[in-house]
C-alpha cells in the first residue's frame, strides 16, 4: 500500500471518534439554552446535560485511541477497539508526570516537584498520542488476530491475544516516546503557536489549507492541531466548555472559536451560492438533473455543514474553482476572526450547530456570521458563474454530450443501495480486485490490487461525483451520503 493510501486510511479512521462530537455538541448546546451563564448552577437539568456533554469532550484523546484502532482494523471488531484502549492506558500511565518523576528519582512529596518535569509529559493525554496508539493497536490486531497458540494456551489465541501483545508493545513505544515525545511536542506547539500568534491572518491561513487538503482527506490531521488539545489550542472542546472554560482561564471571549466561526458563512451560504451558479450555467437539457443534485447538496451544506457532495462536484472537473473556494474560505475565517464574530460547532458549521452554540457564553455576535454569509453567497455566485462561463469549465450539467446512454438508462434509483453496490463492485474490477472496503460520510474508500481496473466513466454514469486514485492500490469514489450503506452492501457481496 502506498504512503498516500495509508494516510487516507488514517484520515478515514479519524471520522470514527469525530462522529462522537455531535452528541457532545447537542447535550452542551441544549444545556446552554437552558442556563447560558450559570453552567448548570441555576438549573439541575442544564447541569445534567452539560456534565454529560463534558464527559465526552474531556475524554476525546481516549476516544481517538479507541476509534482509530477500530477504524483501521481489518474487520472492524470490538477486540481492536479494546486493544486501542489498553494501549492508551499503558502509554499515558507510564508517561504521566508521576511516573516520569519516579523514573528520574524526583521526590513527589516536595512542593514544586512538577516544575522538574517536561511540559510534554503533562500533556501526554492528547489526541496525537491517541491517534498514534490507535494506529499501532490496529496494525497489531490485523497481524495477530488470527494467530493460533499451542493447545495449552488456546484460550489466548486469536483476538484474545491482541490486547496482551499490545500491552507489551506499548512498553517499548513508551520507552521510545520517553526520549522523543518532548521534541515532537515542542515542534507541534511551535507550529501551533506560530499560526496562533499571527492572529486573524493565522486563522485565514488555516482555513485555506483546511480546504486545500480535503481532496486527499488529510485535513483531519491539520484540524487536530487547531481543534483539539495537541498543541494547546483545543478550539472545539474549549468553546464547547463555555462558562467553565472561562472560569478555568482556558478561554478568551472573542478569540476561542476563531478556527471554527469563519466556516459558517462558507458552508451555509457560500457553497450554496456556488451551487446556484453551477445550475444557472448548466446546459438547458441538463438543468433538471443538475438542479436535483445541487439542491440536495446545498440542503446538506446549509443545515448540517456536510459540504463534500458540493465540493467534489467541481473539485476535479474545475480545479481552479476549488482553489478559489479555498482562498475564499481563508478570507472568511480571517474576517470572522478579526471582527470577533464567533460561533462554534461539535460536528460542522451548519445551521444546527450555529443554533446550538448561539447561547454559549463564548459565542460573540454570532448572528453577524449570517450577514457575512449572505455576502459570501453573492460573492461565490458571481465569481463561480464568471469563471465557469469565461473558461468554459465542465462543471455539472456542462459536460460534453455522450452518445452512449445505456449506462444512464441502467442507473438505479437513489435509495437502491443493493443494486448500486452490485454495480460499483463491477466498476472497481470485481471482488478479486478488492482488498479492503470502507467508507466515510460521502466516500467509498477502497483498497485494490490495481487501480487501473477501476472504470471512472462508469462510476460517474452511476452518479459518482468523483473518482480519486491514490497510487496503484488506493481508490476513493465520492457517492454522497449513501456511502456507508453502499460499502456495507459491498462487504456482504464480497
Amino acid at each position: 500500500m502506498g504512503i498516500l493510501a495509508y494516510l487516507q486510511r488514517i484520515g478515514r479512521s479519524l471520522m470514527v471518534p469525530v462522529a462522537v462530537l455531535p452528541a457532545a455538541a447537542i447535550l452542551l448546546g441544549i444545556g446552554y439554552w437552558i442556563d447560558p451563564n450559570g453552567w448548570g448552577q441555576n438549573s439541575i437539568i442544564a447541569a445534567f446535560l452539560i456534565k454529560s456533554g463534558g464527559a465526552i469532550i474531556e475524554n476525546m484523546p481516549i476516544l481517538f485511541a479507541i476509534g482509530v484502532a477500530y477504524g483501521m482494523s481489518k474487520d472492524k471488531d470490538g477486540a481492536a477497539a479494546l486493544s486501542g484502549l489498553v494501549g492508551f492506558l499503558v502509554v499515558t500511565t507510564l508517561l504521566s508526570p508521576s511516573s516520569i518523576a519516579l523514573f528520574n528519582g524526583i521526590d513527589t512529596s516536595v512542593d514544586g516537584w512538577q516544575t522538574q518535569i517536561s511540559p510534554a509529559f503533562k500533556k501526554i493525554n492528547n489526541q496525537f498520542v491517541g491517534i498514534l496508539v490507535g494506529i499501532i493497536a490496529a496494525e497489531l490486531y490485523n497481524r495477530f488476530s488470527s494467530v493460533e497458540l499451542h493447545k495449552a494456551l488456546a484460550f489466548f489465541s486469536g483476538k484474545r491475544l491482541v490486547p496482551i501483545i499490545v500491552s507489551i508493545v506499548m512498553l517499548l513505544v513508551s520507552a521510545v516516546l520517553y526520549f522523543i515525545w518532548p521534541s515532537i511536542y515542542d515542534a507541534l506547539v511551535a507550529f501551533g503557536k506560530y499560526i496562533k500568534d499571527l492572529g486573524s491572518i493565522g486563522a485565514g491561513i488555516y482555513g485555506f489549507f483546511n480546504r486545500l487538503l480535503i481532496p486527499v482527506g488529510l485535513h483531519h490531521a491539520l484540524n487536530s492541531v487547531f481543534w483539539f488539545d495537541v498543541a494547546g489550542i483545543n478550539d472545539i472542546p474549549t468553546f464547547l466548555g463555555g462558562q467553565k472554560s472561562i472560569d478555568d482561564g482556558l478561554a478568551t471571549i472573542g478569540i476561542t472559536g476563531r478556527y471554527q466561526a469563519g466556516f459558517f458563512p462558507i458552508m451555509m451560504f457560500g457553497l450554496p451560492g456556488a451551487a446556484l451558479a453551477m445550475y444557472h450555467t448548466a446546459k438547458k437539457g441538463n438543468k433538471d438533473k443538475t438542479a436535483s443534485i445541487m439542491l440536495a447538496a446545498s440542503f446538506a451544506a446549509f443545515f448540517t455543514g456536510v459540504t463534500e457532495p458540493l465540493e467534489f462536484a467541481f473539485m476535479f472537473v474545475a480545479p481552479v474553482l476549488y482553489v478559489i473556494h479555498a482562498i475564499l474560505t481563508g478570507i472568511s475565517l480571517f474576517i470572522a476572526a478579526i471582527m470577533q464574530w464567533i460561533a462554534g460547532f461539535g460536528f460542522s458549521a451548519g445551521l444546527i450547530d450555529m443554533l446550538l452554540s448561539s447561547r454559549n457564553p463564548l459565542a460573540v455576535h454570532w448572528y453577524m456570521l449570517i450577514l457575512q454569509g449572505v455576502v459570501f453567497f453573492f460573492v461565490y455566485y458571481i465569481v463561480f458563474r464568471f469563471v465557469i462561463v469565461k473558461f468554459n469549465l465542465k462543471t455539472p450539467g456542462r459536460e460534453d454530450d455522450v452518445t452512449d446512454t445505456t449506462a444512464e438508462e441502467n442507473v438505479p434509483t437513489v435509495g437502491d443501495t443493493s443494486k448500486l453496490a452490485e454495480q460499483y463492485l463491477v466498476i472497481v474490477g470485481g471482488k478479486e480486485n478488492l482488498t479492503n472496503i470502507d467508507a466515510c460520510i460521502t466516500r467509498l474508500r477502497l483498497n485494490v490490487h490495481d487501480s487501473d481496473l477501476v472504470d471512472e466513466q462508469a462510476a460517474k454514469a452511476l452518479g459518482a461525483m468523483a473518482v480519486i486514485k491514490l497510487g496503484k492500490t488506493g481508490v476513493q469514489i465520492v457517492v454522497g451520503q449513501q456511502a456507508e450503506k453502499i460499502a456495507d452492501k459491498m462487504k456482504k457481496l464480497v
